[in-house]
């Protein structure tokens, strides 16, 4: 009975040790601040492995392995993670996160887009983050400041945070430089939609191989034009830029429908290419392999010489709506923790360096240092001698990730692009709303049959391909069968509760 009762206390002893070994398992670093990996025993643990996903609007750069790599050997160092990176191409993007989460794939870190946020938090699909910002976020809320790390609450929970980039924006037409030169065009006029007509229509007489009016992949021309605060989803929307607290079906608005009036009118002139709705490039490809001249844009201080290096074609901008800073300009580009990360306190770990760590923002943004780059002075790089933007085998888009402040300027910028960023993002035109963020958790179901309507008809619209007289009509019809009419009326009952709150 005895040696029966050794073998009990025996086995019962290895399960004890076992739940211990297992309940420690992936915790004890991201509870210590240096994240070191050691147990309790003092033995090292195996690094996590952070899965994080972004789109591209291009194709995967060739070198990105080695960006994984270096990336990693930082952050195995400094938090005991390595890196997966899942690069994903903005046309499947939606599509293939989506199965990610519903499949519950690995997945700890994903870009956020304000059109998608409230949808992927009504889902229940990420993680609320303020108490583990509260842990291991304190660098990401420093850099951020209140107001911008606020803008992203739903219910008084933040589930993302931007970019540090320019957080308002302008909207203006891009063109190439050369093009510009060629057939003298004065771009000084050019002050309204309207006005680019005559320069669209020398590009058609003029370049018959090339696209006057571009857009890319996922997107149409108007993508990039906006003179509303679409309230994160275009899903009910505010005139004028915010300046008024009426939310208005966008779709149904006279300015919407003159807009397709225009779009149609350009498709049918050749402005716009005749496979518009289903292009399958980015508009900085199309303009590098010279099969377009210039498209809609949204505008930052520096953006001219950005696409420059994008492209490898001078570029040349233009304003048409001034500087404005809304939620979705805020939101539009975020980062959030997936449900189905099996570690979020280690993807809080990793996110936190992605805003304060210069090595890891550089990484990200220009690459390896002597392979992609090369430091001219401090803070100013250039390509190493024998490579261009054609050649490198890196490029990043620093906008999309973490802290863009703390990245190098490339020569040729401006050396104050970061201080003129700022006063940008300061001096913008501000919407009332500014901060509220949509809860579409009461309306779900109407949200994504609203989606579904958008998916069907909304590009096709907007590029010209379907006839504004005959398919607005049905396409308002659709949005209002599938129930946009109760997302703007819950829409107004949460904003002006936000307002009451917030005294607006």
């Amino acid at each position: 009975m005895k040696r029966k009762l050794n073998w009990i206390g025996a086995i019962l002893a290895m399960m004890l040790l076992l739940a211990a070994c297992s309940s420690n398992n992936g915790t004890n670093e991201a509870a210590s601040p240096a994240g070191n990996g050691s147990n309790d025993s003092g033995e090292a643990e195996a690094p996590y492995e952070l899965t994080v996903a972004y789109f591209t609007f291009g194709s995967v750069p060739q070198d990105q392995k080695l960006i994984e790599e270096e990336l990693s050997k930082i952050t195995k160092e400094k938090i005991n993670a390595t890196v997966k990176l899942l690069p994903i191409s903005l046309s499947a993007w939606q599509n293939q996160v989506n199965l990610m989460l519903t499949s519950n794939e690995k997945l700890d870190l994903m870009v956020l887009m304000g059109s998608t946020y409230a949808n992927q938090v009504a889902k229940g699909q990420l993680i609320a983050l303020d108490e583990l910002l509260a842990q291991s976020g304190t660098g990401i809320l420093a850099a951020l400041g209140p107001d911008y790390a606020n803008a992203t609450k739903i219910n008084g929970q933040a589930y993302g945070v931007p970019t540090i980039r320019d957080l308002a924006t302008s909207y203006g037409y891009l063109i190439r430089q050369d093009l510009v030169d060629k057939h003298a065009l004065d771009l000084s006029q050019v002050k309204t939609l309207n006005d680019l007509e005559p320069i669209l229509q020398t590009i058609k007489d003029n370049e018959p191989n090339m696209i006057p009016f571009v857009n890319g992949t996922g997107a149409s021309p108007l993508t990039y034009y906006s003179t509303r605060d679409s309230l994160g989803d275009d899903m009910g929307v505010l005139l004028d830029n915010g300046q008024d607290l009426k939310v208005v079906n966008w779709f149904e608005t006279e300015e919407y429908a003159a807009q397709l009036k225009q779009m149609r009118k350009w498709y049918q002139a050749g402005y716009i290419s005749k496979d518009a709705v289903t292009v399958k490039e980015s508009t900085s490809d199309i303009l590098k392999g010279g099969k377009g001249a210039g498209n809609l844009a949204t505008l930052k201080p520096g953006f001219d010489t950005q696409e420059t290096r994008l492209t490898g074609k001078a570029i040349t901008s233009v304003e048409l709506l001034p500087s404005v800073a809304k939620t979705s300009t805020v939101t539009n580009i975020m980062w959030g923790i997936a449900k189905n990360s099996k570690n979020p306190e280690k993807a809080m770990q990793f996110l936190n360096l992605m805003y304060t760590d210069k090595d890891v923002v550089n990484l990200f943004d220009w690459g390896i240092e002597g392979k992609h780059y090369v430091k001219v002075s401090e803070n100013i790089i250039d390509y190493p001698q024998g490579v261009d933007a054609a050649s490198v085998g890196y490029s990043g888009m620093g906008w999309l990730f973490g802290n863009q402040f703390l990245s190098y300027i490339f020569k040729g910028d401006d050396e104050n692009l970061w201080e003129k960023m700022k006063e940008f993002n300061n001096s913008a035109i501000k919407s009332k709303a500014l901060g509220f963020t949509f809860d579409s958790t009461p309306v779900k179901t109407e949200f994504a049959a609203v989606s579904n309507v958008l998916t069907q008809y909304r590009i096709a619209l907007e590029c010209g391909a379907l006839d504004p007289d005959k398919m607005l009509p049905e396409f308002i019809a659709k949005l209002k069968d599938a129930g946009i009419d109760k997302i703007i009326a819950e829409k107004q009952k949460q904003l002006d509760a936000w307002a009451a709150a917030n005294g607006q």
